[in-house]
């Protein structure tokens, strides 16, 4: 670590920008001139779930936090007008990067940033310096009992199944992703759950997530093409998990390690959310791989 950034650079700071025409929210903290870090959310939350990371590594990196298109506080256009898709997030995604500038960075990638970011990296090899993945899934062996009424859609996309996904977008599942599998619940804050709630209760958000879960079945289908990167291109790759997680099983982190020799990958005794409860622990590994492999 070099000398303290000054306050301006290594407090939060908070953007909207253009992008296709969209407005994209993002988090920034950390000097442009250290190396940069894209950090890519999942659902149902935003960039609010890094509140904690960025700060922490921002007195060595460039660290961007971009909210997706229909989450957050980013647009959410109707569907009639944005067809939403992983492939057209990944692209939102990919033509921010190039408004940021960012031309070379790690990702770190969770949940739904993962098929994003693992877009991303086979699309443009040369701008990835490394992975972190947590809770990012890239492989069937990872998916746990959890996905079957998704699944059950994806092969039947009838009226009936979809409206049984409607149980996903309640307050009360909203919460449960945050606190099933956590030791402590008292180390969950209250407005993380309660901001997802209150953006997925907006108008028409309930059919721009359903179009996406049926959607994640083009996530599984690239499995092999992401896993095809990772042995061509050997990527440092760190997979932080929480172990306790209900949707991404832990083998889903140790399956990296079967097509890329460089991967690492540390267990954490928590849920879905691991930064709720462990940000401080998972901050001290991030520094500690990327120090080591981007030296």
């Amino acid at each position: 670590m070099g000398f303290p950034l000054p306050d301006k650079l290594h407090r939060m700071r908070h953007y909207f920008v253009d992008v296709d025409s969209l407005k994209i929210f993002y988090r920034e903290a950390g000097a442009d001139t250290s190396p940069a870090l894209l950090l890519l959310h999942g659902f149902p939350t935003s960039s609010h779930m890094f509140r904690d990371l960025i700060p922490a590594l921002a007195d060595d990196h460039h660290v961007v936090a971009p909210d997706l298109p229909g989450f957050g506080f980013s647009d959410a256009p109707d569907r009639a007008q944005f067809k939403y898709t992983f492939d057209h997030l990944a692209g939102v995604i990919d033509r921010f990067t190039t408004v940021a500038r960012l031309t070379r960075y790690a990702i770190y990638v969770f949940d739904y940033g993962a098929p994003v970011g693992f877009r991303l990296a086979t699309r443009h090899p040369e701008r990835i310096t490394a992975i972190v993945s947590q809770n990012g899934n890239a492989y069937v062996e990872g998916l746990s009992e959890g996905w079957n009424p998704i699944q059950r859609y994806w092969k039947e996309p009838t009226p009936k199944n979809r409206a049984a996904l409607r149980d996903f977008l309640t307050p009360e599942a909203t919460k449960w992703q945050y606190v099933h599998g956590v030791q402590d619940e008292s180390l969950v804050a209250p407005e993380s759950y309660t901001l997802d709630s209150a953006l997925l209760a907006r108008p028409g958000n309930d059919e721009i997530q359903l179009d996406l879960f049926r959607d994640y079945a083009s996530n599984v289908a690239l499995y092999p093409k992401f896993q095809d990167y990772f042995r061509t291109h050997r990527p440092p790759l760190l997979a932080v998990w929480g172990k306790n997680d209900p949707f991404f099983l832990p083998s889903g982190a140790e399956a990296f390690k079967r097509d890329n020799r460089n991967a690492e990958v540390r267990f954490f005794d928590t849920g879905h959310f691991a930064l709720e409860t462990h940000a401080s622990e998972i901050a001290a590994a991030i520094r500690d791989f990327l120090t080591k492999k981007l030296a």
